[in-house]
């Protein structure tokens, strides 16, 4: 049995988190010594490994809470699972896109700042009058 301190250790998991997962039903309400400490079995650090690599690839908590019920019972299909993944990859594809977009933009006022004095500066101005951008990049980094 471990503590959630070491359970957080073998995770890379804050230990507020454990117990945020905990409050949101991501993770089962652990046993309790009989002093009151949470000590946790090899299935919930199976489960909470899982639960990190899920958002590490930047799965939303309800895709993972998808993805946990069915990994909770493994005669069914894995074509929902297959589903929700497609679904973060068309997410992951989407933001990459922006991302490019705004790379883009960043090199060209860059390449077109003359490198004089602040009054000129095309970084500066871009940034002042957003119409100078030839990208939409509204959803990035706001």
């Amino acid at each position: 049995m471990l503590s959630i301190g070491t359970l957080a250790k073998r995770t890379g998991t804050k230990v507020q988190t454990i117990r945020y997962y905990e409050e949101i039903g991501l993770m089962p309400e652990p046993g309790r010594t009989a002093g009151g400490q949470r000590r946790y079995s090899d299935a919930e650090l199976d489960r909470l490994s899982f639960i990190r690599h899920a958002r590490q690839l930047g799965f939303p908590l309800d895709a993972i809470r998808e993805l946990l019920a069915l990994s909770d019972s493994p005669t069914q299909s894995c074509e929902e699972a297959d589903t929700i993944a497609t679904r973060q990859l068309k997410l992951v594809e989407q933001r990459i896109d922006r991302l490019q977009a705004l790379r883009t933009e960043l090199k060209r006022m860059i390449h077109e700042c003359s490198g004089g004095n602040a009054a000129d500066c095309r970084i500066l101005g871009v940034l002042r009058d957003h119409s100078e951008c030839l990208t939409n990049h509204d959803e990035i980094g706001a």
